[in-house]
């Protein structure tokens, strides 16, 4: 039998302690956040994360405002009994919540790891398609363009750019595709996102049921819940 399973709000220092555990990426990213806990009888198993993510126009394609749309940016999960999708069928309904205006999620699934998005066809998000991504080499490190934005601002996208102010030897890359989902949060959107759906084919033939969690022992004691709007306001 499955553990008692609790989704909760939690501090963005119990997030980052379940991200620098549990996810690959090791880091929780920048910005304004909604972070919330998971617990199994008590014992803290891991975070969900939500935030800008890493494309500011993330809400263009679908004709929606930017406070209307949001990224599910981190799943960071140890050792834990609930299926991800029942975790993230909770979490967006207590994200929406607390968030009325908020009409969209969308989140990503990196090939480079694996993963293929099962836990979000599982919990009823649209697939709508992959696409290569691509990245920037400067200074011998490969970096993202959101990180070039926060550093250099525009100038920080542009070869020509980085070539003349950081880096001589400066690059642009072409990265492995990612899968895109998305979670429509009220009736009328989630209509018109359906008909947007794109059929998918399951990548290697694998299905991937843990995308975004690292298996792991141990965990943080459960943290006194904190309201969205403090944490989204100010990222701590």
């Amino acid at each position: 039998m499955s553990s008692p399973c609790c989704v909760d709000w939690c501090s963005t220092d119990a997030a980052r302690w379940a991200v620098e555990h549990w996810h690959y990426t090791r880091q929780i990213p920048g910005g304004k956040l909604a972070t919330l806990g998971v617990w199994e009888d008590d014992r803290f198993v891991g975070a969900v994360v939500f935030g800008n993510g890493a494309t500011p126009m993330i809400h263009r394609p679908f004709g929606l405002a930017p406070e209307e749309v949001c990224e599910l940016v981190r799943v960071a999960l140890g050792d834990h009994r609930t299926p991800v999708s029942r975790v993230l069928r909770v979490a967006t309904k207590m994200l929406h919540r607390a968030m009325p205006g908020l009409r969209l999620v969308v989140s990503f699934a990196d090939t480079a790891q694996g993963h293929n998005g099962a836990i979000y066809r599982a919990a009823g998000w649209v697939y709508l398609g992959s696409a290569a991504q691509h990245a920037y080499v400067v200074g011998g490190r490969v970096v993202h363009p959101r990180t070039l934005y926060s550093r250099y601002g525009t100038g920080g996208q542009s070869v020509a750019w980085l070539r003349a102010n950081v880096d001589p030897n400066a690059r642009r890359i072409v990265t492995a595709e990612k899968h895109k989902y998305a979670k429509a949060l009220d009736p009328e959107l989630h209509r018109s996102l359906a008909l947007a759906g794109k059929a998918y084919a399951c990548v290697g033939g694998v299905p991937n049921s843990t995308d975004g969690s690292r298996p792991s022992g141990g965990g943080e004691s459960p943290t006194p819940t904190l309201q969205i709007a403090g944490d989204m306001s100010d990222g701590h």
